[in-house]
């Protein structure tokens, strides 16, 4: 870096309002703050909760696949093409998977490491040229943030996008700050070589989320009229870079599923227009656009979804206040990070308002948030830090009469079985990343005792903080809050595990006769059945969202089924299981008839039922249950294995 950036001793000695024992502490910040990162996302490599349905497993599983049939080109699902991401992350899990084994810890890895060396990476960001404090509270806010550790906990490619982005961004901003020639080139080329590794994981949008705050950058700080900027960023060379590691790719997945080039600007249905048409136009482009078939997901209002930001950066998102007081127009190195955080966030918030979104696809803006907030909780005065600190005494006091209350109503209540027998549904709140949240009834608290234990003690540490001294301590008293609350959010996802996930399903079918499988919902609605039990199925009415457009291919494996072809199948002299949600079992009953499906397994309000009555010794048909079928223990296996 040039001789203008602030060192570490420089910003320490600049800021003596910290007593000497905050000094020496802050000299460790990297340390500390791997140290909280650790704590936080460490857990959540290890089961339980087992890989939850839908993305989590199916990730997972499309990974297991590549390793299993050696094609490291063609992602597949089900023996279905699935072309809805770039392979990265897929082959970083199936590399993982290779090394050290076929397991949930392997498939979990990638996204701890990045999420570590992303909550690194940003500290050294701020600690290099905002100083040591502002580098300690930057990574604090980053690695015990709401929302970095809730959209991790799920196999998404967005923490690897958010680190790929970060570093991009960081390695240009040395660049085009550097004197040494040899040292810009170097960092412009890792800028362009992360540039090519978010084109791998995520598409285009990796681009406009890296080109975009470096072109916004550059105007507003009137660095693109120089000539220096142009030959440090190496613009010819760097796009050589990123054609020859993100090209190879594309192409051999255009080549291996054609037709090779279709350049249609609308979505048909039942129409395959292979790899090329589906990753560049109707997922990139028409997604974008809101035209993308089949529509999968709902979008989240705009209002709520900013406004979710002060959530998804709690505790910290209180100090944001101060961050408007920032100087940002300065040739000092410390005003150019903020100018280019502030155009971070403005690209990505930005290019998200105008186009179809969901909550996490701003995680690659929170290193930005978390400079600028850093920067604001380094340089803020005892008064805001008081103020702050209060405000967050003040959610957590009421988290703590909250809390209290529902261990008050819940006492007493019997919790057996599992929590699913307890919920509520509102499937149309699902949209929202903490949608089942509405699901919670009083019964269901009896389930989350523990769990509510250990969100007040974190509630009473956040209380606490708001009597600890300003700076380093009250900060760390903070993070020590987060790290009990994120336990205690581990913990009641456990409980929740066999709601959302149907790994006991998938246990029971491992133990049970050979026979075919059949899922009478979606892929997603039972995607950790297909995980767990390492196998392929049919799929009973359930030919939409993005195995749908895979399944036209020539040659696709023909998974989706009818009705009548069930029936068939069902009153075959072949072993048949099905895996259904117990509020859809009705509709199995009108098709066979309830006699004619005997109940093997039933966990999380789902029930597994084979078609085959000597297959299973001492099973009980499903009419002699009330419906919903439950059952007193958690996971009721209602077979012996002849």
């Amino acid at each position: 870096m040039s001789s203008a950036t602030v060192t570490p001793e420089t910003a320490v000695r600049a800021l003596p309002r910290e007593p000497a024992g905050a000094l020496r502490l802050a000299r460790h910040t990297e340390l500390i703050v791997l140290l909280f990162a650790v704590l936080v996302f460490l857990p959540s490599l290890f089961s339980p909760p087992h890989l939850m349905d839908d993305e989590d497993s199916a990730r997972a599983q499309i990974s297991r696949n590549m390793v299993q049939s050696h094609d490291w080109v063609t992602p597949r699902l089900d023996g279905v093409r699935y072309f809805e991401k770039p392979p990265l992350m897929y082959w970083m899990v199936a590399v993982s998977m290779e090394v050290l084994g076929d397991r949930e810890t392997s498939a979990r890895l990638p996204t701890f490491l990045f999420s570590l060396l992303l909550c690194w990476l940003v500290t050294r960001m701020a600690r290099e040229t905002l100083g040591e404090r502002a580098g300690l509270f930057a990574g604090l806010c980053l690695s015990t943030c709401c929302g970095l550790w809730l959209f991790t906990r799920i196999l998404i490619p967005d923490v690897a996008l958010s680190f790929t982005v970060s570093l991009a961004l960081w390695s240009f901003f040395r660049a085009v700050s550097e004197d040494n020639p040899r040292m810009a080139r170097r960092n412009a080329m890792i800028a362009w070589a992360s540039l090519a590794a978010g084109l791998l994981l995520k598409g285009l949008i990796a681009a406009v989320f890296i080109a975009g705050p470096i072109c916004l950058y550059l105007l507003l700080s009137g660095l693109w009229r120089q000539c220096s900027t142009w030959r440090n960023l190496m613009p010819i060379a760097g796009t050589a870079i990123v054609l020859a590691l993100a090209s190879p790719w594309y192409i051999l997945a255009t080549l291996r599923n054609p037709p090779v080039l279709d350049f249609a600007m609308h979505s048909t249905p039942g129409i395959y227009r292979g790899f090329f048409w589906y990753h560049f136009f109707n997922e990139q482009i028409l997604r974008f656009m809101g035209r993308r078939y089949p529509h999968d997901f709902s979008n989240v209002p705009l209002p709520l979804f900013w406004l979710l930001h002060l959530a998804w950066l709690f505790p910290w998102s209180v100090f944001l206040v101060r961050a408007i007081r920032l100087r940002y127009r300065s040739d000092e190195p410390a005003a150019r990070l903020r100018l280019l955080a502030l155009s971070w966030i403005g690209i990505v918030m930005g290019f998200l308002a105008f186009v179809p979104t969901q909550e996490y696809y701003s995680m690659p803006a929170y290193p930005a948030f978390a400079l600028l907030i850093g920067s604001g909780m380094a340089e803020a005065s005892d008064r805001t830090w008081r103020w702050c600190v209060r405000a967050v005494a003040v959610v957590a006091a009421c988290a703590c009469l909250a809390i209290a209350a529902a261990l008050r109503v819940s006492w007493g209540i019997p919790a057996p079985g599992d929590i699913a027998q307890s919920l509520s549904r509102h499937p149309a709140a699902y949209t929202l990343s903490l949608g089942h949240m509405g699901d919670l009834t009083t019964a269901s608290l009896a389930y989350l005792r523990v769990p509510l234990a250990i969100a007040g003690l974190a509630a009473l540490a956040g209380i606490l903080s708001a009597f600890t001294k300003r700076g380093m301590r009250s900060a760390l008293a903070l993070a020590v809050m987060m790290v009990l609350f994120f336990q205690a959010a581990r913990v009641a996802l456990a409980a929740f595990d066999p709601y959302l996930g149907s790994y006991a399903l998938a246990h029971a079918l491992n133990e049970a006769p050979p026979g075919g499988l059949i899922i009478d919902d979606p892929y997603y609605e039972f995607s950790s059945v297909f995980y767990y039990g390492n196998r392929n199925g049919l799929i009973l009415n359930g030919r939409v969202n993005n195995l749908e457009y895979g399944s036209y291919a020539p040659d696709a494996p023909r998974i989706f089924i009818k009705d009548a072809d069930f029936v068939s199948r069902w009153r075959s002299a072949d072993r048949w299981y099905v895996a259904s949600d117990d509020e859809n079992s009705a509709h199995l009953r009108n098709l066979v008839g309830a006699e004619a499906l005997h109940a093997i397994v039933n966990a999380g309000g789902k029930t597994i039922y084979v078609n085959r009555w000597p297959a299973v010794a001492g099973a009980v048909p499903l009419n002699a249950f009330p419906t919903p079928f439950q059952t007193s223990v958690p996971i009721t296996v209602l077979h012996r294995q002849q």
